[in-house]
């Protein structure tokens, strides 16, 4: 695989607007809800593809860890809908895959996937399913924020001047 520098500038920029609003979080349950990094994981799956999209969720992730402002339940939930909404978009072309992609990822798998992480790694006694609901709250907030978003790019013509940008080989 070749590295796209713009899509690592990009990945970049994602990360750090994800972490400079990690203030922004709801607490639904025992995990804290991110908004904000739902939006960032479909752009980035649209915009850079599922590769870019998992490094950038996981940077985001390890970062606001570092600070203190997210827990070890970001990773598992935050990846796998950014992977799985970059390849449902990738392979179908369709925004709508890529907004499910984002919740089933997150809320579904990621949620599920948030039991060992939290039984395991973090010491806590949790259900299986403990943590799908609030997931799926989090994520369905987020994905509809990043739909609007990007619905305005596609209407204004941004959405294809961006694949375009995205897409050129560089010199």
């Amino acid at each position: 695989m070749k590295i796209n520098t713009k899509k690592v500038a990009a990945s970049g920029m994602l990360v750090a607007v994800a972490v400079s609003l990690s203030s922004f979080s709801v607490p639904i349950g025992a995990s804290k809800c991110f908004p904000v990094q739902h939006l960032c994981n479909v752009i980035a799956g649209v915009f850079l593809g599922p590769v870019y999209g998992v490094a950038m969720a996981f940077c985001t992730s390890w970062i606001r860890n570092l600070m203190g402002t997210g827990s070890l339940l970001a990773f598992p939930g935050s990846m796998v809908g950014a992977y799985l909404c970059g390849l449902l978009y990738q392979h179908t072309r369709k925004l709508t895959m890529a907004y499910i992609g984002e919740v089933l990822g997150t809320g579904i798998l990621g949620g599920i996937l948030c039991y060992p992480v939290a039984t395991m790694l973090m010491g806590k006694e949790a259900a299986l399913f403990a943590y799908v609901l609030p997931f799926l709250m989090s994520t369905a907030c987020g994905t509809m924020i990043a739909a609007a978003l990007v619905g305005a790019l596609y209407r204004s013509g941004g959405f294809q001047y961006l694949n375009q940008m995205l897409e050129k080989k560089e010199n």
